[in-house]
């Protein structure tokens, strides 16, 4: 069996009925599926198996999905078996592989096509019906015995008057301003929208008489205060306030500052180091342009030299910072001389000489640093992308793997997947995929593994012991590949050491989801960007209320 693969793989079928699921179909992986694999249990009474060998399905199609977890829940569902298909490991293809004696492609013919043969082998056993020896089993009712514990107090209650009143104790709760504020909060609801659902809840007598219907109207005013509007620049003048009217202590050294642009506008947004608390914006401009003198009025708006934050942003941002020109040009790297146009020492010589001093006028400095380059902090997901993006623009546009790209992202431009244009979830999702590897070449193989191995092992939360191993395998393996040599990939091979510890703690991706949510309160005020709108943020960004839920809102973090 281990001399070639199957006609098709175990995973286009169901681990339950066996049945092929269709390309576009759903279908879910059992390991993820822990309710799923409680009602497999309780339906045949045995354990789901088999999922760490290779010859099994590791998914379910979405029928025995739902037909199951529905019969678990206690609703009228059942299954057209009750035994399901057992899987064994085939001893040949010919005549013992179910993965090979079944052809899905005669459903392709439309609906009038024959239907799809499963055959019962030893290697696949196939399912047994349900009959009158064999019924459905009866689910754990867990309902049922709720019914049952609250019928007998019911007896209790009518031969013991004092248990009635200790046990019919169920007052309802009237949310005050303070839970009501939380609720808009985690909703993400406008003001009006906010004021409507308050005077609903206050119409039917389900809120305590302190709530404020119009309390909604002026919720930014608190936060608003500490932002002026100067030189189409909307900042906050008072950082250390702001600190306090939230309810946290300001250190600068727990803090560093995100500096980005969009095609919209400049921002410049407080990270907690660690991830702890929400992103705290700053600063935010749709009128200064991504440029050197825009970025000075942003750090001296905000007082940059009496708090020192460490800051990080794009490599475009940086250069700014540094006063480096921009563009393609010789010596890019604020740390050394490193030149990008020697392309025939790059894979050969690792030690540049250390820049010394920024002389404006000299070495492509064009103006004064804007701050001391020892508070600067590299991008993990800016470095991340640009690994991809030089992977992808070396792999053959003719070849089977780039071709997979293309039809793995349909919706995106062949001008983006050409350039290598990708962002954070895609490549996720790409190093998810178990089919990419399988359509490069050895040396290709080589480079995308190095790649998954530095992304897991470095650039994230946890950075595995031999870190410097897989940052050099991965250069190698680039340069094998012919992959040019950016200033992203010269970073990671000449100043690894320049790196903090916990590189997820200190990333940049939580003031890149800023773009998405700031691009919500843009749309909500219209062009009149000023200190409301960064009030009405912050204001959502609170939790007041110390009341703890079953069902939390999906943001994570609050002040």
């Amino acid at each position: 069996m281990a001399s070639r693969g199957c006609k098709h793989p175990p995973d286009a079928f169901c681990y339950v009925c066996g049945e092929f699921i269709k390309t576009r179909a759903k279908k879910y992986s059992l390991e993820r599926s822990p309710k799923m694999r409680e009602a497999y249990k309780a339906y045949f009474g045995m354990p789901v198996g088999d999922q760490d060998k290779l010859w099994a399905p590791h998914f379910t199609c979405d029928l025995c999905k739902r037909t199951l977890e529905g019969w678990y829940r206690g609703e009228n569902r059942a299954m057209k078996f009750c035994s399901p298909r057992i899987w064994r490991e085939p001893t040949d293809h010919s005549s013992n592989c179910f993965f090979c004696m079944v052809d899905p492609s005669k459903r392709r013919g439309g609906k009038n096509a024959p239907a799809i043969i499963y055959p019962d082998l030893l290697s696949s056993i196939a399912p047994v019906p349900h009959c009158s020896e064999l019924p459905v089993p009866t689910p754990p009712m867990r309902e049922q015995k709720c019914l049952q514990k609250n019928s007998s107090s019911e007896e209790h209650e009518d031969t013991d008057p004092e248990f009635r009143d200790a046990t019919d104790d169920r007052n309802p709760y009237y949310p005050n301003q303070e839970d009501i504020n939380d609720l808009i909060r985690d909703l993400g609801l406008t003001k009006s929208n906010g004021e409507l659902l308050t005077s609903r809840l206050k119409q039917w007598n389900l809120l305590d008489e302190s709530v404020h219907i119009s309390g909604q109207r002026k919720r930014h005013q608190h936060f608003s205060s500490f932002f002026t509007s100067q030189d189409g620049l909307c900042f906050c003048h008072n950082v250390t306030g702001l600190f306090k009217a939230i309810g946290i202590t300001h250190n600068p050294k727990e803090w560093r500052l995100f500096i980005n642009s969009s095609c919209r506008s400049l921002k410049a947004v407080l990270l907690h180091n660690g991830n702890v608390y929400p992103s705290l914006p700053l600063a935010h401009s749709v009128k200064l342009k991504e440029e050197y003198n825009s970025v000075k009025i942003l750090l001296d708006a905000l007082k940059y030299g009496e708090y020192c934050w460490e800051v990080i942003g794009d490599f475009k941002m940086l250069a700014f910072l540094m006063g480096l020109q921009g563009g393609f040009t010789k010596y890019p790297c604020y740390l050394c001389l490193w030149d990008s146009r020697d392309t025939v020492s790059h894979y050969l010589k690792r030690d540049w000489p250390q820049r010394t001093e920024f002389c404006v006028g000299k070495n492509n400095v064009k103006w004064e640093p804007l701050l001391d380059p020892k508070k600067v902090l590299f991008p993990p997901l800016h470095l991340k992308l640009g690994l991809m993006k030089q992977f992808v623009r070396a792999l053959d546009k003719e070849s089977p793997a780039f071709k997979f790209l293309q039809d793995f992202f349909p919706k995106l431009s062949a001008a983006k997947v050409e350039a290598g244009v990708f962002i954070g979830p895609q490549i996720k999702k790409v190093m998810e995929c178990k089919e990419f590897p399988k359509k490069l070449t050895r040396t290709e193989r080589a480079a995308w593994d190095s790649f998954v191995a530095v992304v897991l092992g470095f650039l994230g939360n946890h950075k595995a012991e031999n870190y410097v191993e897989l940052v050099e395998t991965l250069v190698t393996n680039y340069g094998k590949m012919g992959c040019r040599m950016s200033l992203k990939v010269h970073i990671l091979d000449a100043h690894l050491h320049k790196f903090k510890e916990n590189m997820g703690a200190y990333s940049e991706e939580q003031g890149e989801r800023f773009h998405q949510d700031i691009l919500e309160f843009e749309r909500r005020y219209q062009g009149s960007y000023n200190e409301n709108m960064m009030g009405d943020y912050i204001w959502g960004q609170i939790r007041e209320s110390n009341l703890q839920y079953k069902r939390k809102s999906r943001r994570t973090t609050h002040f």
